[in-house]
């Protein structure tokens, strides 16, 4: 789960989301909101993701803000869950 929270959140091309999922949701303005273990079980998903399965949520009245954030200056908004597992990864890894 801290492999998969750095890729979503800290793997970059040209400064953006490597994930092209990742990418779509954070130009529109979302958040990087949850990672669940196990959460897409069938063949395509653990053949994909490992089982991984990921949550964007879009605040509305924020969706401008973190779209324009992201764009500009490649921020991504995450969660408290999130940033933990970044964290943790960061204070893992070997990379």
């Amino acid at each position: 789960m801290r492999l998969c929270a750095w890729y979503l959140y800290g793997e970059k091309h040209r400064g953006y989301a490597l994930n092209p999922v990742a990418n779509f949701h954070l130009q529109n303005g979302s958040v990087l909101w949850r990672i669940n273990w196990m959460g897409d079980t069938s063949p395509r998903g653990l053949g994909a993701s490992c089982g991984m399965m990921v949550n964007y949520r879009y605040f509305l009245e924020e969706t401008a803000s973190n779209s324009a954030l992201y764009l500009a200056s490649k921020q991504v908004r995450a969660s408290e869950q999130v940033l933990a597992l970044v964290s943790q990864f960061q204070q893992n890894s070997k990379l």
